[in-house]
């Protein structure tokens, strides 16, 4: 977690990871797509931010809450 900056926002695989990417990109919430997205359904983690019509992301201060209350 050191590794992220104060503010900004993360992607969806900044978070769960992708292992395919090149380089691999880690999870920080290690968990699939579909159990991310079912989390934000029913509240458990972030509402994401729309920043584009294709483009959907989550704060930093709010994925550092999370991942400090897990």
């Amino acid at each position: 977690m050191d590794t992220l900056p104060n503010t900004g926002f993360l992607r969806l695989p900044q978070i769960v990871g992708n292992p395919k990417a090149n380089p691999p990109i880690p999870a920080l919430v290690p968990i699939c797509r579909s159990a991310w997205w079912q989390g934000v359904r029913e509240g458990r983690y972030p509402k994401p931010v729309k920043l584009g019509p294709r483009t959907t992301a989550w704060r930093v201060e709010d994925i550092r809450a999370l991942i400090e209350s897990l």
